[in-house]
C-alpha cells in the first residue's frame, strides 16, 4: 500500500489547523530564552494524514500527554487510597491493575484464587468492590483505564453501574478498557473462552460503547504484553496492528460503521530502551494504521484513521540488581514515548522488579514524567525529531518489517487478516516468533554480547542493595473472602439467578448484544465468576494446543 505523496496536505493546511488550536499558556522558548517555532520541516506535518509526525497540529503545545499511573493491590480500599495519592501528586488519569483471579474470571473464594488474592493487583469480585475502588472519585472528571481482557465485559458493566450511582451517565464516562483478547492467545495467556466467541464479546462491546458511550475506548489493542513476552520492536508493532485490523474486520462483518467505531479504537505500546528504535516504532504505527484504515477498510473520517495510543515503560527492562538504575532506564524510555507522540503514559517504578511499587517509588515514577514534560523542552515543538535521517530511516524500516508480517497473515487467511490471525494462533506462529526473539535476546545477555548494567557488567555494589518493599499481608485474602460472603448473603439470590439465565440466553443467540444483560447482572451483585461461568456454559473454555 502506498499513498501519492503529491496528494498530501500543504503547510498552509497545517497552519489553519494550528491557528484553530488553543495552546497552553506557557512560553515556548528554550531555557536561554530563545523562541522556537511550533513545527519544523515540510509537509506532511503533525495533524496531517498519514499522521507519521503526530495526530495534532500543535503537538504537546495544545495539551500534554495524560500522565496515567498504573495502580492496584490488596483490597479495593487499599487501591482507592493509592488512586487518591496519585491524583494529589498531579496524575491526570487512573489505570487499574487487577489481581490474577480477577483477570482469569475467578472470585476470591475460588480454589483457583488461593494465595493470589490482591497480590499482583486489586481483587474485584462484585459491584461492591467496584464501588469501594472508586469511592469519592468523580468519574465525570477523571478518565480511567482498566487492564482486563477475558472478563472485560463484566468489569465495564460494574464501572457503568458505579458511574450511575454517582450521577454520571454512561455517555459521560471517559476511559479505556483493554479488552484485547487476541494478544492473550499470542503472549499473555489470560484468556477464558475460545477465540471466536471471545471476538463476539469484543465486537458486542464495540457496538455497545459506540452507540452509548461516545467518550469510551472499548478496546486498547495491546502490543505491550507482546513485547514483555520477548518480541522485537518490529514484531510488537506488526502483531499489534494486525490484531487491530482483525478487530476492524470483525466489526465490519457485523455491519458496523468504520467511521464510527474506528474513532474509539486505541492502542497500548511498550517503550523499551533502544531509544531511536522505539521512536521509529511509534511513528510507523500511526502511518501504517492511517493508511490501512483508509485504503483497506474504507475509512473516510480522519478521526477513524488516527492511531491513538497509551505507552508504558518496559517492565521487562527493570532489574532486581541495583534497582535505582531503573529510574534512569524509565526516564529514557519515557522520553522516547514523548518524542514518539504518545497520548498517555505510565512510568514504571524502580522497585517493580522486586514487588508492587511503594508509594515513594510510584511518586518518583510520576515525577519522572513531570520532569520530561516541564523541564526538557521537548513539548515546545511537535515531532522535534521529524526529518532526522536516522529517525526517518528507522520509521521506514519498522514499517517495512511490519508489512512483511501483514503479507504473511493475509496469505494465511486467504485475503483476511482476521482469519490469518486465527490461523497464526492455531499453528503457533505468534508464540513461535516471540519465543525465538526472546531466546536470541537472552542468549546475547548470557554471552555478554549485550550489556545490561548491573546484571552482566558493572556489578560492583549489587550485594549492598537494600530496598523497602510493599508487602501484601496474607490477611487481605481472608478479608476479601469475608467481604464476598457478606455480599452473597445480602443480595437477592433469585434476581441473581434470573440475570445469569438471561446472560446464557443472550450468549446462545449471536444476534443479541451481551452488554445489557451483563449490566443487569452486576446490578444484582452477581459475581465476576458467576457471570464468566454463565458464558463458559455456552462458549466453553480455551486450552492452548502444544506446538512441537
Amino acid at each position: 500500500m502506498s499513498d501519492d505523496k503529491q496528494a498530501w496536505p500543504s503547510k498552509s493546511d497545517w497552519q489553519r489547523k494550528y491557528d484553530a488550536t488553543r495552546v497552553r499558556d506557557v512560553p515556548f522558548e528554550t531555557m536561554s530564552g530563545v523562541p522556537v517555532d511550533p513545527v519544523y520541516g515540510d509537509a506532511p506535518l503533525p495533524g496531517q494524514y498519514p499522521f507519521t509526525r503526530g495526530l495534532h497540529a500543535a503537538g504537546y503545545r495544545s495539551r500534554l500527554w495524560t500522565m496515567r499511573m498504573f495502580a492496584g493491590f490488596g483490597t479495593a480500599e487499599d487501591t482507592n487510597a493509592r488512586f487518591k495519592e496519585i491524583l494529589r501528586n498531579g496524575g491526570m488519569g487512573l489505570s487499574t491493575a487487577f489481581d490474577m483471579p480477577t483477570l482469569m474470571g475467578y472470585d476470591s473464594d475460588s480454589p483457583w484464587a488461593l494465595g493470589e488474592v490482591g497480590r499482583a493487583g486489586v481483587a474485584v469480585d462484585t459491584l461492591r468492590d467496584m464501588e469501594d475502588l472508586y469511592a469519592d472519585i468523580d468519574l465525570g472528571t477523571v478518565s480511567t483505564s482498566m487492564t482486563i481482557n477475558g472478563p472485560a465485559a463484566a468489569l465495564l458493566a460494574m464501572y457503568i453501574a458505579v458511574g450511575e450511582q454517582g450521577g454520571v451517565a454512561k455517555a459521560d464516562l471517559a476511559g479505556t478498557i483493554q479488552n484485547d483478547i487476541l494478544k492473550e492467545y499470542q503472549a499473555q495467556k489470560e484468556y477464558i473462552y475460545p477465540p471466536r466467541p471471545s471476538m463476539r464479546i469484543v465486537t458486542d462491546m464495540i457496538r455497545y460503547t459506540s452507540a452509548e458511550m461516545p467518550k469510551w475506548h472499548p478496546v486498547s489493542i495491546s502490543g505491550y504484553h507482546i513485547r514483555e513476552a520477548g518480541s522485537t520492536a518490529a514484531q510488537e508493532l506488526a502483531f499489534t496492528l494486525a490484531n487491530g485490523f482483525a478487530y476492524v474486520e470483525a466489526a465490519l462483518a457485523e455491519g458496523q460503521d468504520v467511521n464510527q467505531f474506528g474513532r474509539r479504537l486505541s492502542f497500548f505500546f511498550n517503550a523499551h530502551s533502544d531509544f531511536f528504535e522505539e521512536i521509529g516504532k511509534f511513528r510507523a504505527a500511526r502511518r501504517i494504521w492511517a493508511r490501512w484504515m483508509k485504503e483497506r477498510f474504507g475509512a473516510t473520517d480522519e478521526r477513524a484513521m488516527m492511531c491513538r495510543f497509551h505507552t508504558q515503560t518496559a517492565g521487562v527492562s527493570l532489574t532486581a540488581q541495583q534497582p535505582e538504575n531503573n529510574i534512569a532506564r524509565v526516564a529514557i524510555q519515557a522520553l522516547s514515548a514523548a518524542l514518539g507522540g504518545t497520548q498517555s503514559l505510565h512510568t514504571d517504578s524502580f522497585d517493580e522488579a522486586l514487588a508492587l511499587p511503594t508509594e515513594k517509588a510510584a511518586r518518583i515514577a510520576l515525577r519522572t514524567q513531570q520532569v520530561v514534560a516541564h523541564e526538557t523542552g521537548v513539548t515546545n515543538v511537535a515531532d522535534p525529531l521529524g526529518g532526522a535521517p536516522y529517525v526517518e530511516w528507522m520509521t521506514d524500516e519498522m514499517e517495512r518489517q511490519a508489512e512483511a508480517v501483514f503479507a504473511h497473515l493475509d496469505e494465511l487467511g486467504n485475503g483476511s487478516i482476521l482469519e490469518g490471525v486465527y490461523a497464526g494462533i492455531d499453528n503457533g506462529y505468534f508464540v513461535g516468533e516471540i519465543a525465538d526473539a526472546a531466546y536470541r535476546f537472552e542468549r546475547e545477555i548470557n554471552n555478554d554480547q549485550r550489556i545490561i548494567v548491573g546484571v552482566n557488567e558493572f556489578t560492583d555494589g549489587n550485594e549492598d542493595d537494600e530496598t523497602n518493599l510493599l508487602r501484601i499481608d496474607h490477611s487481605v485474602e481472608e478479608l476479601q473472602r469475608k467481604r464476598l460472603e457478606a455480599v452473597k448473603q445480602e443480595r437477592d439470590s433469585a434476581a441473581v439467578e434470573a440475570s445469569l439465565a438471561a446472560i446464557r440466553t443472550a450468549a446462545a443467540d449471536p444476534t443479541v448484544n451481551l452488554m445489557p444483560p451483563i449490566i443487569d447482572a452486576v446490578k444484582t451483585y452477581a459475581t465476576e465468576e458467576e457471570i464468566s461461568n454463565a458464558m463458559r456454559d455456552v462458549f466453553g473454555t480455551y486450552v492452548e494446543q502444544a506446538i512441537v
